[in-house]
């Protein structure tokens, strides 16, 4: 099956107008036609190869948002017509302790939407920078009608990737949540904190984000390169959310814990620079946890309560030919907070 997409060649090659022909369904497969795409950080990162792991051609996009236009004979979940959703993975073994909890995320089998190799016939697996795809049942969600459907698309990655850490650790009503960072995942992580029940501080470095925190929900704002903002707020947080994914300080943010706070990481993937100070942790029974996505039965919880809270992520729409000039914006921080493609630009 012919399918347009948009696929970057090599590295550093801005995404342009290409095609691929399309697998051939299975019986447990579901067929998508692609209304919406989020454009994730990690996207760049494949494009520009800055993890030294790209194969080329590579179609990105992993916050994808489509109508099924068709499903297999095995398939008992979905039919024509459903809005539905697919993430960052599209198989997993199915076999493993990760699989059989619903924590697919953390096999070690996984394979991505996108740069990924297929399972069955080991073909590449392309993106939702496409007009199509076509994905095994078990790594679809359904999107409820309630949510707007551009706006959900990025919840398949930044709005997953702070849900699921927030409710490992069990965030409840009266909890004090930290999140750093004032972006596509740290907005993501306000909301989600404030409908927990949490009280909710932001740790940013510009003073613009103080309104746009107070706006999604922070019940206050401190300025990290402010030292005694920093220090009014010592001791004072259960959990922070630290959601950077640049190299920076995690030591500053640690000594906003309180005694058995819980720093978790979902941004940074480098080693820690400058090195972390263990003596907080231990004086204060603090902890370290990351945390990567969350699995499909989780993701389908993310959804639900999105729709039950009228929770979605700030978007700001694009067509499909402007993903150049997006992801300059996006290397400079600008925008608020996350982009979305509308697949229909790709008919233009």
């Amino acid at each position: 099956m012919p399918t347009k997409a948009y696929a970057s060649q090599s590295e550093r090659d801005t995404p342009a107008p290409w095609s691929y022909e399309a697998r051939e369904p299975r019986p447990d497969d579901v067929s998508i036609d692609i209304l919406y795409c989020g454009v994730c950080h990690t996207d760049i990162h494949f494009v520009d190869n800055d993890w030294g792991m790209t194969v080329y051609p590579v179609v990105p996009g992993h916050e994808i948002i489509g109508r099924v236009s068709a499903v297999g004979p095995d398939v008992t979940e979905y039919r024509a017509g459903d809005l539905v959703g697919v993430g960052c993975l599209v198989d997993s073994c199915r076999a493993c302790e990760a699989c059989g909890r619903g924590l697919e995320q953390y096999c070690g089998s996984g394979v991505f939407t996108y740069n990924g190799v297929d399972k069955h016939d080991g073909t590449p697996t392309y993106g939702g920078y496409s007009e199509k795809m076509i994905v095994s049942e078990r790594f679809v969600v359904r999107v409820p009608e309630k949510l707007d459907p551009a706006a959900a698309a990025p919840l398949l990655c930044a709005g997953i990737t702070t849900y699921s850490p927030l409710r490992h650790v069990g965030v409840k009503t009266g909890d004090k949540v930290g999140v750093v960072g004032m972006g596509g995942l740290g907005h993501m992580g306000i909301k989600f904190a404030k409908a927990m029940g949490a009280e909710v501080t932001l740790f940013t470095r510009s003073e613009s984000k103080v309104e746009e925190g107070k706006r999604n929900g922070a019940d206050r704002v401190v300025i990290s390169t402010d030292e005694a903002q920093m220090q009014a707020a010592a001791g004072s947080l259960d959990y922070i959310l630290d959601t950077v994914p640049v190299e920076h300080d995690f030591n500053p943010y640690v000594n906003c814990l309180g005694l058995d706070g819980t720093y978790i990481v979902v941004g940074q993937l480098t080693p820690v620079n400058p090195a972390l100070e263990l003596g907080p942790l231990i004086f204060g029974r603090r902890a370290i946890m990351g945390s990567l996505i969350g699995g499909l039965p989780e993701t389908q919880a993310m959804l639900d309560f999105c729709a039950e809270h009228d929770i979605a992520c700030d978007v700001e729409m694009i067509r499909m030919q402007d993903i150049g000039s997006a992801y300059e914006r996006m290397k400079k921080s600008d925008v608020r907070y996350r982009f979305v493609i509308d697949m229909a630009s790709m008919q233009d």
